[in-house]
């Protein structure tokens, strides 16, 4: 009995004193957040047709669907050009915000607003990736996903070691103007009647923007340590239990799909990766997709691979270096889908997806690879780059609006 209370008192006292995962949770910021960016750029040229109030799926339409199911979306708040704009440019905005890890904790509340304005708006143009999109966006507002490779944990860091050095570091004035414009558009947005669509995102809205006051009243005011240690313990919490929602959503996606796979007939014959390599709406490159589907052989091992694969990951969890080789195989499957296919941001949210299993060691030697080929980089401009500072936990979120 002392031996199991040992272990549950370890167990919760990991779970609230520590934010699991700082680089899983940071390669799937920049990962999610970077491949909306990239649809957004990409289809740039074509918003007007894709999401605006002159579409084919008309202002009317998405009025009418949206107050039958409720979908939160800002761009039905107006049927005016010039909201349409201003909506997608902050999407825009919110996407390299939160790939950059600058204030990331609004940037990822922001970046949820403008993944569910779009895709609510038009709901018949999306695919797989787009509701992986969807979800993540929501899952990423609880995680504490600015510990590493963030703005915000550089300028923590910086500071930090001003105040080790006896140098005052002057108080954050940009975090309260954040804070104090959402509120006001928040606000305006309540009493005009905006959210008439459901409670759920604006209690959310709501609670996340009280919870960042409340952070930063705490850390600037508090005279003794309990209140911030009780907030630190809260979002450990909301950042662990998110990070676990986001694996056992990546685990089910795969699993679904294996065993729907399983029941087709022609994933049973090993014929069904034939047929799209042969419609001309998934054949960017036909010269490869018919090369790659002259041998029979090829399509029947990659036919019941994929389903293979699918159905056993989650439970390669339970082994690491079975985990680890399958997600090389998943990776790779997808990179290859985003060429041959021609579905690139299909295959690059799933590859993100896929991110939070990597190993801590790999992310590390990767985000040493990239200081270095950034030192490099800026020596052969002529600048001096600081020495990367290599840290197991950033302080990033021991500051207000920043994390």
């Amino acid at each position: 009995m002392n031996r199991l209370s040992l272990t549950l008192s370890r167990g919760v006292a990991q779970v609230t004193g520590v934010a699991l995962g700082p680089y899983q949770s940071a390669v799937i910021r920049i990962g999610f957040a970077g491949t909306w960016l990239l649809f957004l750029l990409r289809e740039f040229p074509h918003r007007h047709e894709l999401y605006g109030p002159t579409g084919p799926w008309g202002w009317n339409l998405a009025k009418q669907l949206t107050d039958d199911n409720h979908a939160f979306t800002a761009l039905l708040w107006s049927d005016g050009r010039l909201w349409f704009e201003l909506c997608y440019t902050l999407a825009v905005l919110a996407s390299a915000a939160l790939v950059l890890g600058w204030r990331t904790r609004t940037a990822s509340l922001l970046f949820m607003v403008g993944v569910l304005s779009l895709q609510n708006r038009s709901v018949f143009i999306g695919d797989g990736g787009d509701n992986v999109l969807h979800l993540m966006s929501i899952y990423l507002v609880f995680t504490r996903c600015g510990q590493v490779w963030s703005l915000d944990a550089r300028r923590a860091a910086r500071a930090a070691a001003a105040r080790a050095r006896g140098v005052r570091v002057p108080a954050d004035l940009v975090g309260p103007v954040l804070w104090a414009v959402l509120g006001l558009a928040l606000g305006t947005a309540t009493l005009t009647g905006r959210f008439d669509n459901g409670r759920l995102i604006p209690v959310l809205l709501w609670t996340v923007w009280a919870g960042l006051g409340l952070w930063w009243a705490v850390g600037r005011w508090a005279a003794r340590p309990e209140p911030r240690l009780l907030l630190d313990v809260i979002a450990n919490v909301l950042h662990n239990g998110a990070l676990a929602v986001i694996m056992a959503e990546a685990c089910l996606i795969y699993a679904t799909a294996g065993w729907y796979k399983v029941q087709g007939s022609r994933w049973q014959d090993g014929t069904a990766v034939y047929y799209p390599l042969h419609l001309d709406y998934f054949s960017p490159w036909p010269g490869l997709a018919d090369l790659m589907s002259s041998s029979g052989t090829i399509m029947m091992i990659v036919t019941y691979g994929t389903v293979m694969v699918q159905v056993a990951f989650p439970f390669t969890l339970f082994n690491r270096r079975v985990k680890n080789a399958l997600l090389v195989v998943m990776m790779a499957e997808h990179a290859v889908i985003a060429v041959v296919l021609g579905l690139p941001f299909f295959s690059l949210a799933m590859i993100a997806a896929d991110a939070v299993f990597l190993p801590t060691s790999f992310l590390r030697r990767l985000g040493d690879l990239a200081a270095r080929a950034r030192g490099r980089l800026a020596r052969s401009a002529g600048r001096a780059v600081p020495a990367p500072r290599p840290t197991e936990e950033s302080t990033a979120d021991h500051v207000g609006f920043t994390a």
